[in-house]
């Protein structure tokens, strides 16, 4: 059997712009004839076989109204052998051969991915991916399919249900606030729009403001270690997908982005889901809010006789967070030392989650990248000013979780590497009278 029976018409391979009418195709089926009162009864023997194609009923009425005919999946069905458990239960004559019928495949019929796997290029990467954000569908379209991008918008504006927009990414993110040009291939409309994750809701400008609805997971696994009275530094918050569910877990959130849009629509989520007396926002770049607000708020925890919770960092710029790392070597002078020392043989320690994009998922390529950062690989450095690790096996005990979190594109992988920020990283020095022990990992949060 042609397996190419049940696909579009070949012709239609190379179309860019959408003609629906040359999907039209006749094909023969085979059919079972079934009296109505026994309908239930063939569907159920006859359910793995059916002929199951977008609006097409596979039970049809006839001219005789005492039966109907079921109509089945040409690649499965052949002979009556292939059905013959139906055949048996329903006492059906085999004599005269198993039926066919003529009917007329459209446009309407093929799901999206048959459609445009039959017109794009063959043995190139197709256009089946894309990302859904409320009322519009995102592509990220490689250069070869450019050519097509109204065709494919329109097929994905004609199939898939509440889309009244499709847009394609036009240029990397590659600018200060993580978001990108766009082209509407198909539809109207404007680009704000309101979308569900993790039982939250998150309105937003999708043409101002950074939006991945790939990353829910992610933002779910951050989520889920944190625990009512904990503590959250948002670095680079976006539009509040750590910020929000962190607030909701009765955490208390200092939240910051350079992005005034992603300020802005930060705020109305907060307000939307109801934790504006958990969420404290900034809008400053994220290497002065470490130094500043972050700083701040840290050393106001560690003199709070009733804090027993725990405290995390998210730093969710993969392109260049691992940058901001160096933040945190020396952040707390010996003049803050006097603040907090009374509960420092109880110090809470950060644990800082830090993106970055690697060429490889490898948890040493991943560690060495945060390792470089803070000074791990200039070896027995004595003229260096400030205090460095020896190497990369100095930290590695303070590492707490690396993970794969997607791969973006080839040579291009997302991973998270958790770390708790030891104590003689935080401080540039605690005086002797002070006699201050070196915490361990295991007094990390």
């Amino acid at each position: 059997m042609d397996v190419s029976m049940l696909k579009p018409p070949k012709s239609v391979q190379g179309m860019t712009e959408l003609d629906r009418n040359q999907f039209q195709k006749t094909i023969e089926v085979p059919y079972f004839i079934v009296e109505n009162e026994k309908i239930g009864m063939a569907l159920k023997h006859l359910k793995k076989v059916l002929l199951k194609m977008d609006k097409l009923k596979p039970v049809q009425d006839v001219e005789n109204e005492t039966v109907r005919h079921i109509l089945l999946n040409p690649l499965l069905v052949s002979r009556w052998d292939d059905i013959a458990e139906a055949v048996t239960a329903l006492d059906v004559n085999t004599e005269e051969g198993l039926p066919h019928q003529k009917i007329t495949l459209r446009y309407e019929n093929w799901k999206p991915d048959d459609i445009l796997t039959a017109v794009l290029p063959e043995d190139q990467e197709g256009a089946t991916s894309y990302s859904r954000i409320g009322h519009m569908i995102h592509l990220n379209l490689r250069d070869h399919l450019l050519p097509f991008r109204f065709l494919i918008g329109q097929v994905m504006l004609d199939k898939v249900p509440g889309i009244t927009m499709v847009v394609n990414k036009t240029n990397v993110i590659d600018n200060t606030f993580r978001n990108f040009s766009m082209e509407v291939v198909a539809g109207e409309g404007d680009t704000v729009s309101t979308v569900k994750e993790n039982g939250r809701t998150f309105q937003f400008d999708f043409a101002k403001v950074y939006w991945n609805p790939r990353l829910s997971t992610e933002h779910e696994r951050i989520v889920n270690k944190l625990k009512d009275g904990d503590v959250l530094y948002d670095v680079m918050a976006g539009v509040g997908p750590f910020t929000i569910p962190a607030a909701r877990k009765k955490c208390r959130v200092v939240a910051n982005d350079l992005n005034p849009d992603s300020f802005k629509w930060l705020n109305t989520n907060c307000k939307i889901n109801k934790v504006n007396d958990r969420v404290l926002c900034h809008n400053v770049d994220g290497k002065e809010f470490i130094r500043t607000q972050l700083k701040e708020d840290l050393l106001q925890v560690w003199n709070d006789r009733d804090f027993n919770g725990n405290i995390h960092i998210t730093m969710n710029l993969p392109a260049m967070a691992v940058e901001f790392l160096p933040s945190f070597v020396d952040l707390i002078s010996e003049e803050d030392i006097p603040k907090c020392i009374k509960k420092i043989e109880s110090l809470i320690l950060p644990t800082v989650h830090v993106y970055m994009f690697c060429p490889e998922a490898k948890e040493s390529v991943a560690i060495q990248m945060v390792a470089e950062q803070l000074g791990c690989i200039q070896e027995g450095n004595q003229n260096s000013d400030k205090r460095t690790y020896s190497s990369i096996e100095d930290i590695k005990p303070y590492i707490k979780e690396v993970v794969n979190v997607r791969s973006v594109a080839p040579n291009k992988v997302m991973m998270r590497v958790s770390m708790c920020l030891p104590l003689e990283l935080l401080c540039q020095s605690v005086p002797d009278i002070y006699n201050v022990k070196r915490l361990k990992k295991e007094d990390c949060s």
